[in-house]
């Protein structure tokens, strides 16, 4: 196996890329000049130094507190649940949301050994202690994992007197209805609104 074949071996093992992709994108690499290749593996290189998850809500972040949980505009008496960094980065390009947030690190999943007390679950309920917080939204994804996620952070947040909410989920704008499966379909109904 050449430095070639080196290469795309290691990228095919990054999510969403396929062999095929990975062999691309280091031919590109090769074809590339000199300089480009430097910066991009100074930037891999100093990527774990720089990004750190911020103290408060754990979203990646090169400044602690990150300048979600430091702007003075944010609506502080909401908190949005998310399960990975990279989701509060989604959740912020659709403008919607203006409250704060909190990454768990995952989900419960016994099988694959993630309990409650591997996620920041207890940090979230914290913070809600700690006054101030009104509404707590659930935004977990829409699997077995996130619905049982979600229905743990009710239970431990019951006596709060917090609002605990979950984003609805349903079918997609655009879509058509005969290719949503039968969950969407259960929870598009379930979370319909009156117009």
């Amino acid at each position: 196996m050449n430095a070639l074949d080196e290469l795309s071996e290691t990228f095919s093992h990054l999510p969403g890329i396929g062999k095929k992709s990975a062999s691309r994108i280091a031919s590109y690499l090769l074809k590339t000049d000199r300089a480009f290749n430097i910066r991009f593996s100074n930037q891999i290189l100093s990527l774990q130094e720089r990004i750190k998850p911020c103290s408060i809500c754990g979203a990646w972040t090169e400044n602690d507190p990150c300048p979600i949980c430091s702007d003075i505009a944010r609506d502080k008496s909401v908190i949005c649940v998310v399960e990975q960094p990279q989701d509060v980065s989604t959740i912020e390009s659709s403008r919607e949301f203006h409250g704060l947030f909190h990454v768990l690190g995952g989900v419960i999943s016994p099988l694959e050994g993630v309990t409650p007390d591997k996620l920041r679950i207890s940090q979230l309920f914290d913070r809600v202690k700690s006054g101030g917080i009104t509404e707590v939204i659930i935004a977990t994804n829409p699997t077995v994992e996130g619905d049982t996620t979600a229905l743990f952070i009710q239970r431990v947040l019951q006596d709060t007197g917090v609002s605990v909410t979950r984003l609805a989920s349903g079918l997609p704008a655009g879509g058509d209805l005969e290719y949503a499966d039968r969950l969407t379909l259960v929870r598009s109904f379930q979370g319909r609104i009156k117009i």
